[in-house]
């Protein structure tokens, strides 16, 4: 149990991105940013800029476990996030691992970012994983934030306006998620997302900005979610929260490298100051 008056805790198991915009690096940015106290299991290690992701390394499955034991056993978790998962046996054992550890409440505050592709391009989950993903995985999530071409894959669906990412809504919390989040980042206009608890939809809508500063948005979208989650609210808003959070990260990001660079996520705090 959290002592009393004690920081809120969430752990990240993800990726780790070499240029600091995604990945467990965006992810800690974004819990420090929120005033959580972040922690994390790494999955696999990238070489990446900006630009491309050169190389990927994954973490043999017993020492991911044994991170999350690690973490789990001592430190404890008000929410979990997963990010990059690559392969099945990685999935298997994250889902594993989690499970064990499902008596902690912070355990079933789980945050599925299904992590695809790289701003880059380049693929960040094989495809024999995807079934793993589903059947697995976002069974235990109370929320998964897929863009609309995570959704896509997920669900099998094309889709191509609202009544669309509705279905696909649906389609996922029928896979036993408790919330979905379909983020609308890849649709034209406004940046709309739409969020469904297996009873009702909220839309999210924010402007769009143009920026090619957009690398790590979902990780850190996911990120804030689970930090409003370790917070206590509840995952409607969570979801309110962290859409306002990665808005404004975007609109105070700034260059670095040559491609997509990363969000400003510290921008209250360089506000305030």
């Amino acid at each position: 149990m959290m002592p009393q008056n004690a920081r809120p805790r969430a752990m990240t198991i993800a990726g780790s991105d070499s240029g600091g915009g995604a990945g467990i690096q965006a992810d800690l940015k974004t819990f420090a940013a929120l005033g959580i106290y972040g922690t994390s299991a790494l999955t696999a290690i990238t070489a990446q800029n900006t630009v491309a992701v050169t190389d990927v390394h994954e973490i043999p499955t017993a020492t991911i476990a044994a991170q999350i034991d690690a973490i789990l056993t001592d430190i404890g978790a008000d929410a979990v996030k997963t990010g990059m998962l690559s392969s099945s046996a990685i999935i298997e054992c994250v889902a594993d691992s989690l499970q064990r550890h499902a008596a902690l409440p912070g355990v079933a505050r789980l945050v599925v970012d299904p992590v695809m592709v790289a701003k880059s391009g380049d693929s960040l989950l094989r495809q024999e994983a995807v079934s793993a993903l589903v059947e697995l995985l976002i069974p235990l999530a109370a929320v998964v934030t897929p863009n609309i071409p995570e959704a896509e894959t997920l669900t099998g669906l094309s889709i191509t306006g609202d009544d669309g990412m509705a279905e696909a809504a649906r389609r996922i919390v029928d896979m036993g998620a408790r919330a979905v989040v379909v983020k609308g980042g890849h649709r034209e206009g406004p940046a709309t997302d739409l969020y469904y608890d297996g009873t009702s939809f909220r839309e999210f809508t924010a402007p769009r900005f143009d920026t090619p500063n957009t690398h790590g948005t979902g990780c850190t979208f996911a990120s804030a979610v689970a930090a409003g989650l370790a917070q206590g609210l509840d995952t409607g808003d969570a979801v309110e929260q962290a859409k306002e959070f990665v808005t404004e990260a975007i609109r105070a990001s700034f260059p670095i490298g040559g491609g997509h660079g990363p969000l400003h996520h510290f921008w209250a705090a360089e506000r305030s100051g």
